[in-house]
């Protein structure tokens, strides 16, 4: 599936002083990390589906529209420890959301460590996973200044609120022309080749690790904003949208073509955009 790059060495690794040649991840130990990553899945997906049972519901705003109890600050409760209680929420959903497309950059990282003798392996895959999924929520924090913004706005403001429709109508359609742009084409292209990714950026240590994961939890951000914009609109715990927006990332990043994976959203965001803010100016 992916195309192994003219730098990297396929034939033999290389040989330690004395003659002796690195460890290569055994079948047992690959598996290992098959099963730590479904654990870790399991558990991130049993949370995010407790939270969405409790966090379902909402509040009916001027303009037919519900404010998810996901924004709202619960009496007695400050601004921060909410927000603490939204990255706490956010950050299962997202690894439930991107682990399953981001395991293959896991694997060939483990790999190419093990060619080239590093130490450690389960703790510096580890430490890639967590740059990975720290820049996701740091994204997870930007959004909830963005949602808690709109939605103090639209409780103090009968205008704004009755707005809101229109403006979730014309994100639909922001989210959906940069899933058609060279913009997004680029950034998919660096996600879908983690062998390339890895053989460009591999450093040695802990810091290497943390160094790649973020760079790729970057990239990955870039590529999958718009997606993730779709969800905020269309109801960021609903779960049926989760799950289409999660098994959408997965086959634009894991397909052999994702491409017209994307495009196609696109499409499809710009006309259910178009059809909302038609639908709300007329109401």
């Amino acid at each position: 599936m992916w195309a192994t790059p003219a730098n990297v060495p396929v034939s033999s690794p290389p040989q330690r002083e004395g003659g002796s040649e690195p460890s290569t991840p055994s079948r047992a130990s690959e598996q290992a990390t098959y099963v730590a990553a479904i654990i870790v899945f399991a558990l991130s997906a049993a949370i995010t589906l407790y939270v969405n049972h409790t966090m379902s519901g909402g509040m009916p705003m001027p303009g037919h529209w519900t404010m998810s109890m996901m924004w709202m600050t619960m009496p007695g409760q400050t601004w921060f420890v909410a927000a603490l209680a939204f990255l706490g929420m956010w950050l299962p959903m997202m690894v439930a959301m991107m682990l399953p497309s981001t395991l293959p950059m896991l694997l060939v990282y483990r790999r190419a460590s093990a060619f080239r003798g590093e130490p450690r392996l389960g703790w510096f895959t580890f430490t890639l996973g967590m740059g990975y999924f720290f820049v996701w929520l740091l994204f997870g924090a930007v959004a909830y200044v963005g949602g808690q913004a709109v939605t103090r706005v639209a409780m103090h403001w009968i205008t704004f609120s009755r707005l809101v429709p229109v403006a979730a109508g014309g994100a639909l359609i922001v989210a959906g022309i940069f899933q058609l742009t060279p913009w997004k084409a680029t950034c998919l292209k660096h996600c879908r080749d983690p062998l390339l990714l890895v053989a460009h950026h591999l450093h040695g240590g802990w810091r290497g690790a943390l160094r790649l994961g973020l760079h790729h939890g970057a990239f990955c951000a870039a590529c999958c904003w718009a997606l993730m914009l779709i969800q905020f609109v269309l109801g960021v715990m609903n779960l049926t949208v989760m799950v289409i927006v999660g098994v959408i990332i997965a086959l634009e990043k894991l397909l052999p073509r994702g491409e017209p994976v994307a495009r196609l959203t696109g499409l499809v965001s710009i006309l259910g955009g178009i059809l909302l803010s038609a639908i709300s100016i007329v109401s």
